[in-house]
Order: structure tokens, then sequence, then C-alpha cells
């Protein structure tokens, strides 16, 4: 297996040209989605992707367009995230908001843009291959960014503004924003190096609890951490009354819980058969991450 920057840097190379595969796309849309997928970000999904195709005994660069089509959806998440009718942010990854620099009509435009080019990339790599695999992974992926992932737990998110917090809120909260993308990196990169559906279940128990430590630390850094070291603007959840970890057991309990979630992930990881060190490399880093 590769390095996280080698996995990164392929990623980020095939970005643009993924994009450019559809067609021409008309400017400023082409330009909006271009600066946000551009904006730099760990690439977290993507990479995850590749290297659980290869450590399941898959080629990485087979599977790089669902790895670029996972990072589109997340950034298209994003960019409708930061929106003033959802968290109302003017800073990400260091860089001004979409919608403070192309306007809300076309940042809405955008992200539509990136979700949509995503589903294309997919089906066209999936067609391409002829293999059962891609259609499984573009599935997998699209399960769960929508109504019952991703958006269902952005729904929650924003429902439950003002709330007291409840923990099976913000655990559905985060298990469905935050480790649903994960959960698809990891699923859908095993299923395109052709694991077994028992495989794929320990990998999602994997990112499920991966997911809920990132979360958390997440929650906790809004609290302790700087916009320069965050890239974007600390202390909006508690100024918008959002549920979350920190909110519920506060710092203490959150850095504690975290390591916990964390110890599930590494235990899912002992039922896979492969070297799982990278994997087991990242998940260790996440507790004490400062950005």
């Amino acid at each position: 297996m590769r390095t996280y920057n080698e996995y990164r840097s392929m990623a980020e190379e095939a970005l643009i040209p993924a994009l450019s595969s559809l067609g021409q796309i008309p400017s400023p849309l082409l330009e909006a989605m271009c600066y946000s997928l551009q904006g730099g970000g760990k690439r977290i999904r993507p990479v995850l992707l590749l290297a659980a195709c290869e450590m399941a005994g898959g080629n990485a660069e087979d599977a790089l367009p669902f790895a670029c089509a996972l990072e589109m959806v997340h950034t298209y998440s994003l960019i409708h995230d930061d929106l003033p009718a959802m968290d109302n942010d003017d800073l990400r990854r260091g860089q001004p908001t979409n919608h403070k620099v192309y306007g809300e009509s076309i940042a809405i435009l955008a992200g539509d843009g990136l979700l949509n080019a995503a589903m294309e990339v997919m089906a066209a790599a999936a067609v391409k291959s002829g293999r059962p695999e891609g259609i499984r992974a573009a599935e997998t992926i699209m399960r769960h960014a929508g109504v019952t992932g991703m958006i269902a737990g952005q729904t929650a998110d924003i429902t439950s503004e003002g709330k007291t917090p409840r923990e099976d809120t913000v655990r559905y909260i985060h298990e469905h924003k935050t480790s649903d993308l994960l959960e698809a990196a990891v699923e859908a990169g095993l299923i395109l190096g052709g694991a077994s559906e028992e495989q794929v279940a320990a990998g999602h128990e994997y990112a499920l609890h991966t997911g809920l430590a990132f979360q958390m630390t997440d929650d906790l850094l809004d609290v302790t951490g700087s916009a320069a070291e965050l890239g974007k603007n600390p202390g909006k959840d508690a100024d918008q009354n959002k549920m979350t970890w920190v909110a519920l057991r506060g710092a203490e309990g959150t850095a504690e819980d975290a390591c916990r979630e964390a110890e599930l992930a590494l235990n899912a990881l002992r039922k896979l058969p492969w070297d799982t060190e990278f994997f087991k490399a990242f998940t260790e880093s996440l507790p004490g991450r400062k950005k």
C-alpha cells in the first residue's frame, strides 16, 4: 500500500480531469465548482477509498473515478452547509466560502453541479468496467450520501438547533452527517477491491466508529481551536445552539468518548485478514488532531 500523501496526490491530480471528462461546463458554474473542489482539504474520503481498494487487492487507479466522485459529493455538501440558510459561514479551508465569492445562486448551482457530476463520473466508470462491483460501489456512495444517510443527518442537525441535547439525537446526527461518507469510502473501496460481504461489513463498522471519533474531536476543536488552525471560524456550534457532543458531555467527556470510539474502530479492523496498519494509524491520529 501507499502512503496517505501518495493517495492524496492521486486524488488531487484526477479531480479536475474527472470533471472535464463530462464535457463543456458553462462559466461561471465551472469556475465556482473548481473553486471549492480545489480549495484544499485533507481529502480523507478519497484517500480512504483508494487505500481500502488496494488493501483488498484491487487497483487504486481503477477506483479513482469513485474516489473523485466521493470528493465531489463531500465538496457539494460543504458549499451548501456554508449557505446563509444553513450554517451561514464565510470561511472554509482558510478561504471565503463559495457564496461569498460567487453569490448564493451560483453557489447553490455549484453544489448541485458537483453532486450530479459525481453520479455521472461513477456511472460512466461502472459502464466502462462492465463489472458489477462498479455499480455496487456507486450505489453504496449515493446511499450513504442520500436521504437516509448524510442528508438525513444534516436535516436532524438543522431541526435540532436550540433544543436540549439528547444522546440518541446527537449520535444520530454524527452517524449520518459525518460517519456515512467515511462508511461510503471504506465500503466502496473494499467492494471495488473484491472484498467479501463479511469484510465489507467489518469495514462499515470501522468507518462508523472512526467517523464518530472524528466528529467528536471536531466538536471539541470548535470550542478549543482557532480560525488559523481550523481554516474556518470556531465557536459556530455554540453560537447557533447546535446539538453537539460537547453540549451533551462537555469537553472532557467528549475527549474520553472520542478515544472510546477510536478503540471500537480498531477492534473492527482486527476482523479483516489484511495488513490494516494504514487505517490503524489514521484512526489513532484522530483524538489528538488540531485541525
